[in-house]
Parts: structure tokens; C-alpha cells; sequence
């Protein structure tokens, strides 16, 4: 009888003691954030299951006993929420029980520019139309001495001072206090981290400005498809300006008149703004979007070739040519 009081003692106090260590955050210092998709109509079992299986409670069980002792009519919503290893298991319950997680996910594409930033936002209930491009226009971002202070008034009328500097990255935002200006501080604050810093020296070494390659960067993130046209097309591109020829970029005009996708047309190749490649040489005043690292990289290290033009025909593929004449001919076989 001794024998089995010890065995209950001890079996109680491991339980005890492996449900209290289960309950415990997976890893406190994490800062790792996974999205989880809960399907419409889990149940309790399954979705704590799901929690274990994805790394965010110790166990599933141990949850379930908590949810049966201190939530018993917890019902978890449909959807998805970004959880943490970090968060406690009282934590990840409000997240799933209110519906509302206590962030966000933005994902900021490589040649995105503010106007479509924007529309992401909207889109997602964070702010009013407008209200990102506003700031970007507006507000002060003196403190970010890389950039191009002194190009205000070129470069007002779209993005402002700050178009392709956001670095292009998935953040996770609290929606209860988000702010315009606070996100994008922390989209250049990346930039600086990631590409700046990061560039600086090769920068130098380019005999170019910092300005003058991000723009550049921009440039071959909407002129290009692949990662092998990059250098190239840099290269082309690179060349023509260092020659005083015209860059040719449609992707610029197409910039300055917000036209994304139908044909230009010749009005809008005759249009008299600077970022009109076609018509005023050198590069545009700045960037059309914010370049992707690769791009930069293509800015920063250009392949040589005997090429000066290039064109992507409708199946996708780029054409390049050394002379107009070659130019023009590719253009009729494969842009008809």
C-alpha cells in the first residue's frame, strides 16, 4: 500500500510538474513569426494539434487541459494569425478566440512602388486611400541622410524623396496603431540596413552616386524578367547613358503616367517629363520603384557586351541587338 501511495505521489507530481513545462512558451527568445491557417469548422483537438505540429506549443494535450480548466467555452475563429514561439499559451488563446491577431502581414514585393504600397494598405483596412502617398510627399525624412535631398520638387509628384528606398521585405505589423509614416521609417530604416550599408563600398568603387545607382537598380527591376537579363540589360543600359544616348526606358514614362498596362501611345512617348526616357536623355530625377537586391547588384556590376538594344517579344523572351537596324527587326518579328 506504501509502495502505490509513493507511485501516485510521484506519477501526480511528474504530471504536474510536465504539464506546468508544457504550458511554457516554445523558445522565449524567438522572434521568429509563422502565419497559421485555421480551417473553417476545426475543431479544438485538431487545431491544438496543428499548434504542436507547427512548432508554437509544447504540446497539444497540455493545451487542451488548460482550454478545459481555465476556457471552457473557448471557441477558436477560422482564419489566419500570426503566431510565435514566444507567445504564451494564455496569449495564443485571445489571438484565436477573438479573431483578431495581434499582427499583421505586409509583404512589400520587389518593384513596388508607394502608390501600390499604398493600395496594399488600403486594401487591408489600414489606411485611407491616399493616405501612405500623402505622407510620402509630406512628411519628414530628413533624418535618412541617404536621400536625395535637394530633388524635391522633381520628385514630389509621385513617391516623394522616398520612392525606391523601401525596401522590399514581408513585415508584420500591430494594426490597432498603425501609422503611415511610422511604417515607412521602418521600410527605410531596412533599406539602410540591408542595402546600404551593405552597398556602400561598391557604391564608391562604381564612380557613380548612390542615387544614380538605386535609380538605375530600379530601372532593371521593371525592364527585366530573370535574374540572367539583370547584368546584361545593366549593361546596356549603363552604356547608353555613359554615351549621352537616350535610355529608352517605357517603364519610367509608364511611371509618371500611372499606366501599368495598356500600350503607349504617342502622346505619352512625347510627354515632357523628365522621367520620359525617350525624349530627355540620362536617367530619370529617381527611382520607379524600389529594386530587388539582384537588381542592384546588375546596377552595381554590369556585364559588358556589344549590345545596345534590347526587347522582350510576347512570348516572354528578350531580344538583343547591337545596331537599330537589328533593333527594329526584332521588333517586327516578335513585338507584331
Amino acid at each position: 500500500m506504501k509502495k502505490l501511495s509513493i507511485f501516485l505521489i510521484v506519477a501526480v507530481g511528474s504530471a504536474v510538474i510536465w504539464y506546468q513545462y508544457s504550458l511554457l512558451p516554445v523558445d522565449m527568445g524567438s522572434e521568429l513569426r509563422r502565419t497559421v491557417t485555421i480551417p473553417s469548422g476545426s475543431s479544438i483537438s485538431s487545431i491544438t494539434d496543428m499548434l504542436e505540429e507547427e512548432g508554437m506549443i509544447r504540446s497539444g494535450l497540455a493545451f487542451r487541459v488548460f482550454l478545459k480548466f481555465h476556457h471552457p467555452d473557448a471557441v477558436f475563429q477560422a482564419g489566419s494569425f500570426v503566431l510565435r514561439p514566444s507567445m504564451t499559451v494564455e496569449e495564443i488563446n485571445n489571438v484565436l478566440s477573438t479573431g483578431v491577431g495581434q499582427e499583421m502581414i505586409v509583404t512589400v514585393p520587389e518593384g513596388w512602388t508607394v502608390k501600390d504600397i499604398d493600395t496594399l494598405l488600403t486594401a487591408k483596412h489600414l489606411i485611407q486611400t491616399g493616405a501612405l502617398i500623402r505622407c510620402a510627399q509630406a512628411c519628414d525624412f530628413s533624418s535618412f541622410d541617404f536621400l536625395p535631398i535637394g530633388k524635391k520638387s522633381s520628385l514630389a509628384k509621385r513617391g516623394g524623396l522616398i520612392e525606391g528606398y523601401l525596401y522590399p521585405d514581408t513585415y508584420f505589423i500591430v494594426a490597432d496603431d498603425f501609422e503611415p509614416k511610422f511604417f515607412l521609417e521602418r521600410l527605410l530604416s531596412t533599406f539602410r540596413k540591408r542595402v546600404l550599408d551593405r552597398f556602400a563600398v561598391d557604391t564608391e568603387r562604381s564612380g557613380r552616386s548612390f542615387h544614380e545607382i538605386i535609380t538605375m537598380a530600379s530601372l532593371i527591376e521593371k525592364e527585366t524578367r530573370t535574374d540572367e537579363e539583370r547584368r546584361v540589360v545593366a549593361g546596356i543600359l549603363w552604356k547608353r547613358f555613359d554615351a549621352g544616348r537616350g535610355l529608352d526606358v517605357d517603364a519610367a514614362t509608364r511611371y509618371i503616367l500611372e499606366k501599368t498596362t495598356s500600350a503607349l501611345t504617342g502622346a505619352d512617348l512625347n510627354n515632357s517629363s523628365p522621367y520620359n526616357t525617350r525624349k530627355f536623355r540620362g536617367l530619370p530625377p529617381g527611382p520607379i520603384a524600389s529594386p530587388g537586391i539582384k537588381s542592384i547588384e546588375a546596377a552595381l556590376h554590369p556585364e559588358e557586351s556589344e549590345y545596345w538594344y534590347y526587347l522582350h517579344g510576347h512570348d516572354g523572351n528578350i531580344r538583343y541587338a547591337i545596331t537599330n537596324e537589328e533593333h527594329n527587326i526584332n521588333k517586327y518579328k516578335y513585338l507584331k
